[in-house]
């Protein structure tokens, strides 16, 4: 009899473990089926939409639209094809998961969707803006966060798919805003707000230095100006306007910043300094929405020295991304001293319609001080005002130009970075213009372009 009892409770408890694990078994495969069928090649993929419901991805690369229809947005946008990987797609593949038990694979009711806090109106009006010459720009709401622009060229429309690949324009294949590129002389935002942190309003204001056309420093390199007959005496303001090398070279020489201030201010902007292979950081990009936006880095080891004062500038060993460019604006633009971090991804949906995610403003920790933000601003408010109302009109701006040499000096891009300064169109914006004696486009051109599609 009790041998009996035995076997109903050994057998009670082997039932007991087999329901258990089968319930395991199933909440698993519920909870990962959708990874793995939206990594198979049988599914059926939700849409991508723009902040005005213009359709930019359809889960078949099939959408009824003209010929390069998507070709400003392509390389954000991206597909499921495997081609592009730091894309919307590619990296939220799984938010657009159309599959349920009960349809099956080929759901062709399913609601799954992201939509985009993009303007695809816009952008293509900044695509076209380029005139076909390489570059890309970008530009979101300072105050949101929401990103409205970032287009580059060369581009791809991959509903033509990849027929010859291998003779593509290096660089299609990527959105150019989010990758380092050599910053030129909107380096000098980034130093003006680390001497200000480091000397105060009324130290910077209290400095003044002269150029002749060049400057020799300690070490005996030679900083050269634009200008070959030099600005003469100036202070920080008239050297922002005149974009003054021998200027930011002394400034950066000069005693009263020290080294290590120079380098924990950077860092606090986000720069990855003197990276080594020992010294590299976990995380070497910012994220928005899954797509990786590579940090800034430089390299800062002697402020007597030329690739030091040079990096300062804008050039030597400097990258930094236009998003991040853009990002440090918002910092000034809000007065806030903290940057307003971009997202792309407004709200997804479900299979069933229901919104799972919606995003929220989010801003960073602060990176320098309100007082300086405020001079920053004003500084760059009277350059937009000096120089910017004519080939940028009907908007407020405060603006830095810069000119980076790039391909051993080869060739010159164009930059512009700067937000406009209205409470009711918050836009901070940095457009990169590649080989720019190649091309009849002009950045403030493409700027104006955007701009008055936003506001339209």
């Amino acid at each position: 009899m009790k041998s009996i009892k035995r076997c109903q409770l050994v057998m009670t408890l082997f039932l007991l473990v087999f329901l258990i694990c089968l319930g395991v078994l199933t909440a698993r495969i519920y909870k990962d089926a959708s990874f793995y069928i939206t990594h198979s090649e049988n599914y059926r993929l939700g849409k991508v939409y723009d902040r005005n419901k213009d359709v930019l991805f359809d889960g078949t690369n099939k959408i009824d639209k003209p010929v390069d229809y998507l070709i400003d947005v392509g390389n954000l946008i991206g597909d499921d094809k495997g081609q592009m990987e730091n894309t919307l797609v590619s990296q939220n593949i799984s938010k657009l998961n159309n599959y349920t038990f009960n349809n099956g694979i080929e759901n062709k009711n399913g609601k799954a969707a992201i939509y985009t806090t993009l303007d695809h109106e816009a952008n293509r009006a900044a695509y076209n803006a380029f005139m076909g010459a390489d570059g890309c720009i970008a530009a979101y709401n300072y105050k949101t966060g929401e990103l409205l622009v970032c287009t580059s060229l060369p581009n791809i429309d991959p509903r033509g798919g990849y027929v010859g690949i291998e003779n593509m324009k290096s660089g299609t294949l990527m959105s150019k805003a989010l990758y380092g590129t050599v910053p030129g002389s909107t380096q000098k935002v980034s130093t003006v707000i680390t001497a200000l942190e480091i000397l105060g309003q009324e130290g910077l204001y209290a400095k003044s230095y002269s150029c002749g056309g060049y400057f020799i420093n300690d070490t005996g390199g030679k900083i050269d100006c634009h200008n070959s007959w030099g600005h003469g005496k100036q202070n920080i303001q008239q050297a922002v306007e005149n974009s003054c090398n021998p200027f930011f070279a002394q400034l950066v020489q000069d005693s009263d910043m020290p080294l290590e201030s120079i380098i924990e201010m950077y860092t606090k902007l986000g720069y990855d300094v003197n990276r080594t292979e020992e010294t590299e950081t976990e995380q070497e990009y910012i994220d928005i929405d899954g797509i990786q936006c590579f940090k800034a880095s430089t390299t800062l080891t002697d402020t007597s020295e030329f690739s030091t004062q040079w990096g300062c500038i804008g050039q030597g060993e400097t990258l930094v991304s236009p998003i991040q460019l853009m990002m440090w604006q918002s910092a000034i633009a809000n007065g806030t001293g903290k940057m307003t971090m971009p997202y792309l991804i407004e709200t997804v949906t479900d299979v069933n319609g229901n919104v799972t995610e919606r995003a929220k403003t989010k801003y960073s920790e602060q990176i320098f001080s309100t007082e300086t933000a405020d001079s920053v601003k004003q500084i760059l408010l009277t350059n937009g005002a000096n120089h910017y109302q004519y080939s940028i009109p009907g908007y407020k701006v405060a603006i830095k130009s810069g000119t980076a040499q790039v391909k051993h000096g080869a060739e010159e891009n164009a930059l512009l970075v700067g937000f406009v300064d209205d409470e009711s169109f918050p836009i901070a914006f940095c457009v990169v213009l590649e080989n720019k004696y190649s091309t009849p486009a002009v950045a403030e051109n493409i700027v104006t372009t955007m701009l008055n599609n936003l506001a339209d």
